[in-house]
């Protein structure tokens, strides 16, 4: 079993096609199967099924993909460790963001980083923050910034809470509500929202606000995207609640008023799977993600980050630098 063998079986693992998987890879379709197929004679058991327009992973192949990954990412990291003796001078970091990241800006973060490390490589993905947990603890990312939600809470990731901000009621100029300041949930029991899809953590808080108010939300239209929320509400279409920072994009086009009986917070939190070592370079851009967007506590000096099986990190242990205990 050889590790180019397994590179090439998570690439047709995550691209499901030997051609795009091939030129991920920087090699010839027909070699890639071959290698596959080598791979497969010596495990002794199928690992794809191959069609004329896809390919899909077997269980016997998920099962080696995941330990693939896991091998990968250790080699990836002694790699840059060793390159790093000189300097963050190359390597690979994969970060996963949300749809919405309201204050942390993230394109600030990449480009902080690319002017520093301009051999690094970047590759960023979009997904809700229980997509981003997922490939966190599949090793698909080194980093991913998400919204703790129940699920994501317990299953094996170290939380670095760097944003908390408030969720408000974001309305038309000319709806009913518009003139107040501050709503109770259950006042908003009869309206329409627009709403983040599910998976979202947003959707999540406000299916949790509206049955604390005792009623089921009801989804008009949904959308991943702020602007568009904002946009549709602005028209009409129905209310949504917001975090803070993406209402404050809409001032004058929006009526918005503070959220309260329940009020309600989101947090934006760097994530990264409990007992993994990161590369020097993702290490790097945890660093630099904490400096910019980390709200400092009281007297300045950082809190150790906490793993949800409730042990706290050593600020000594480089897997585990240190932050603030997630947001609950």
């Amino acid at each position: 079993m050889e590790l180019r063998q397994l590179r090439y079986l998570v690439a047709l693992a995550d691209e499901q096609h030997f051609t795009r998987a091939a030129a991920r890879e920087h090699i010839a379709q027909p070699a890639l199967s071959q290698q596959i197929r080598r791979l497969e004679q010596e495990v002794g058991l199928a690992l794809v099924e191959r069609t004329t327009r896809r390919v899909t992973v077997t269980e016997a192949g998920k099962t080696l993909v995941a330990r693939a990954r896991r091998i990968l990412s250790e080699v990836d990291a002694a790699n840059a460790e060793m390159q790093a003796l000189a300097g963050v001078r190359s390597g690979h970091v994969s970060v996963g963001t949300m749809h919405t990241m309201g204050p942390v800006d993230v394109s600030l973060a990449l480009a902080v980083f690319h002017e520093r490390h301009p051999g690094v490589e970047l590759t960023v993905r979009e997904q809700s923050s229980e997509e981003l947990a997922e490939m966190l603890r599949d090793d698909v990312l080194d980093l991913a910034f998400l919204s703790v939600t129940e699920r994501i809470e317990t299953q094996g990731l170290v939380l670095r809470q760097l944003v908390s901000e408030e969720l408000v009621v974001v309305l038309p100029h000319d709806h009913r509500l518009a003139g107040r300041r501050r709503l109770r949930m259950e006042e908003l029991a009869d309206e329409q929202f627009v709403s983040y899809r599910e998976g979202a953590r947003l959707r999540e808080l406000l299916t949790y606000a509206a049955h604390q108010a005792g009623f089921e939300p009801q989804i008009k239209l949904e959308s991943n995207e702020s602007e568009r929320i904002r946009r549709l509400v602005a028209r009409g279409m129905g209310v949504a609640i917001l975090p803070q920072s993406d209402a404050d994009r809409s001032a004058g086009h929006l009526a918005v008023a503070a959220l309260i009986e329940p009020s309600l917070r989101r947090d934006i939190t760097l994530a990264c799977r409990e007992g993994r070592r990161l590369s020097p370079a993702a290490a790097e851009f945890l660093e630099l993600s904490k400096d910019l967007f980390m709200s400092k506590p009281a007297g300045g000096a950082p809190t150790a980050a906490r793993s949800r099986s409730g042990r706290r990190a050593s600020t000594e242990d480089p897997r585990l630098p240190a932050g603030p205990p997630a947001a609950r």
